[in-house]
Protein backbone atom coordinates (compact mmCIF):
# COMPACT_ATOMS: atom_id res chain seq x y z
CA UNK A 1 0.00 0.00 0.00
CA UNK A 2 1.54 3.30 -1.03
CA UNK A 3 2.02 6.12 1.44
CA UNK A 4 -0.59 8.43 -0.05
CA UNK A 5 0.30 12.09 0.21
CA UNK A 6 -2.57 14.53 -0.11
CA UNK A 7 -2.25 18.30 -0.29
CA UNK A 8 -5.19 19.35 1.87
CA UNK A 9 -4.98 22.94 0.68
CA UNK A 10 -5.45 21.68 -2.88
CA UNK A 11 -8.47 19.68 -1.69
CA UNK A 12 -10.00 22.83 -0.19
CA UNK A 13 -9.28 24.89 -3.33
CA UNK A 14 -10.76 22.16 -5.53
CA UNK A 15 -13.90 21.96 -3.39
CA UNK A 16 -14.35 25.73 -3.51
CA UNK A 17 -13.86 25.64 -7.30
CA UNK A 18 -16.56 22.95 -7.52
CA UNK A 19 -18.94 25.18 -5.56
CA UNK A 20 -18.18 28.25 -7.69
CA UNK A 21 -18.72 26.30 -10.91
CA UNK A 22 -22.03 24.98 -9.58
CA UNK A 23 -23.21 28.43 -8.53
CA UNK A 24 -22.44 29.83 -11.98
CA UNK A 25 -23.74 26.74 -13.83
CA UNK A 26 -27.06 26.50 -12.02
CA UNK A 27 -27.37 30.26 -11.65
CA UNK A 28 -26.73 32.63 -14.53
CA UNK A 29 -25.70 30.05 -17.15
CA UNK A 30 -28.39 27.36 -16.96
CA UNK A 31 -30.51 28.15 -13.90
CA UNK A 32 -33.72 28.81 -15.82
CA UNK A 33 -33.32 25.69 -17.94
CA UNK A 34 -32.52 23.56 -14.88
CA UNK A 35 -35.57 24.80 -12.96
CA UNK A 36 -37.81 24.13 -15.96
CA UNK A 37 -36.38 20.64 -16.45
CA UNK A 38 -36.89 19.66 -12.81
CA UNK A 39 -40.26 21.38 -12.67
CA UNK A 40 -39.48 24.00 -10.02
CA UNK A 41 -40.78 27.54 -9.96
CA UNK A 42 -39.26 30.44 -8.05
CA UNK A 43 -41.99 29.97 -5.44
CA UNK A 44 -41.11 26.28 -5.12
CA UNK A 45 -37.49 27.23 -4.54
CA UNK A 46 -38.52 29.57 -1.72
CA UNK A 47 -40.53 26.79 -0.06
CA UNK A 48 -37.59 24.39 0.13
CA UNK A 49 -37.09 22.73 3.52
CA UNK A 50 -33.44 23.77 3.70
CA UNK A 51 -32.31 27.35 3.47
CA UNK A 52 -29.87 28.25 0.70
CA UNK A 53 -27.12 28.46 3.33
CA UNK A 54 -27.89 24.94 4.59
CA UNK A 55 -27.89 23.62 1.03
CA UNK A 56 -24.56 25.33 0.32
CA UNK A 57 -23.04 23.91 3.52
CA UNK A 58 -24.16 20.41 2.57
CA UNK A 59 -22.83 20.93 -0.94
CA UNK A 60 -19.48 22.06 0.43
CA UNK A 61 -19.18 18.95 2.58
CA UNK A 62 -19.95 16.79 -0.47
CA UNK A 63 -17.44 18.77 -2.55
CA UNK A 64 -14.74 18.29 0.09
CA UNK A 65 -15.33 14.53 0.09
CA UNK A 66 -15.22 14.46 -3.72
CA UNK A 67 -12.01 16.51 -3.81
CA UNK A 68 -10.37 14.32 -1.17
CA UNK A 69 -11.20 11.12 -3.07
CA UNK A 70 -10.06 12.73 -6.33
CA UNK A 71 -6.74 13.69 -4.70
CA UNK A 72 -6.37 10.12 -3.47
CA UNK A 73 -7.09 8.75 -6.95
CA UNK A 74 -4.72 11.24 -8.57
CA UNK A 75 -1.89 10.16 -6.28
CA UNK A 76 -2.50 6.43 -6.80
CA UNK A 77 -3.12 6.63 -10.54
CA UNK A 78 -0.19 8.94 -11.23
CA UNK A 79 2.20 6.02 -10.78
CA UNK A 80 0.41 4.06 -13.48
CA UNK A 81 -0.70 6.72 -15.94
CA UNK A 82 0.99 9.99 -15.09
CA UNK A 83 4.53 9.18 -16.14
CA UNK A 84 4.06 9.32 -19.89
CA UNK A 85 2.03 12.51 -20.16
CA UNK A 86 2.12 15.99 -18.71
CA UNK A 87 0.23 16.93 -15.56
CA UNK A 88 -2.53 18.73 -17.42
CA UNK A 89 -3.27 15.82 -19.74
CA UNK A 90 -3.14 13.39 -16.82
CA UNK A 91 -5.54 15.56 -14.80
CA UNK A 92 -8.04 15.80 -17.65
CA UNK A 93 -7.84 12.07 -18.39
CA UNK A 94 -8.32 11.23 -14.72
CA UNK A 95 -11.38 13.47 -14.50
CA UNK A 96 -12.85 12.12 -17.73
CA UNK A 97 -12.51 8.45 -16.82
CA UNK A 98 -13.89 8.98 -13.32
CA UNK A 99 -16.78 10.93 -14.82
CA UNK A 100 -17.50 8.36 -17.53
CA UNK A 101 -17.17 5.30 -15.32
CA UNK A 102 -18.94 6.50 -12.20
CA UNK A 103 -20.76 9.79 -12.64
CA UNK A 104 -22.29 9.61 -16.12
CA UNK A 105 -23.37 6.02 -15.65
CA UNK A 106 -24.95 6.78 -12.28
CA UNK A 107 -26.64 9.96 -13.47
CA UNK A 108 -28.06 8.10 -16.47
CA UNK A 109 -30.23 6.26 -13.96
CA UNK A 110 -32.27 9.43 -13.51
CA UNK A 111 -33.37 9.08 -17.13
CA UNK A 112 -33.67 5.30 -17.21
CA UNK A 113 -35.45 4.76 -13.88
CA UNK A 114 -36.96 8.11 -12.89
CA UNK A 115 -38.15 9.27 -16.30
CA UNK A 116 -36.16 12.50 -16.18
CA UNK A 117 -35.43 14.17 -19.54
CA UNK A 118 -32.15 13.58 -21.34
CA UNK A 119 -31.63 17.35 -21.42
CA UNK A 120 -31.47 17.33 -17.62
CA UNK A 121 -28.99 14.46 -17.70
CA UNK A 122 -26.72 16.35 -20.11
CA UNK A 123 -27.03 19.56 -18.08
CA UNK A 124 -26.09 17.84 -14.81
CA UNK A 125 -23.51 15.46 -16.29
CA UNK A 126 -21.69 18.21 -18.19
CA UNK A 127 -21.55 20.32 -15.01
CA UNK A 128 -19.96 17.41 -13.17
CA UNK A 129 -17.49 16.77 -16.00
CA UNK A 130 -16.36 20.40 -16.10
CA UNK A 131 -16.16 20.48 -12.29
CA UNK A 132 -14.11 17.28 -12.11
CA UNK A 133 -11.72 18.55 -14.77
CA UNK A 134 -11.12 21.83 -12.94
CA UNK A 135 -10.79 20.04 -9.59
CA UNK A 136 -8.37 17.52 -11.06
CA UNK A 137 -6.23 20.27 -12.60
CA UNK A 138 -6.07 22.08 -9.26
CA UNK A 139 -5.20 18.92 -7.35
CA UNK A 140 -2.53 17.67 -9.77
CA UNK A 141 -0.83 21.06 -10.17
CA UNK A 142 -0.77 21.73 -6.42
CA UNK A 143 0.32 18.19 -5.50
Amino acid sequence: MPNIQINYLAVIFAAVAYMIIGIIWYGPLFGKQWKALVGLSDDDMKKMKMTPLQSMAGGLVAALVMAFVLAHDAFVWSDFFGGGVGRGIFALQLAFWIWLGYVATTQAGSVLWEGRPWKLFFLNASNTLVSLMVMSLIITYLA
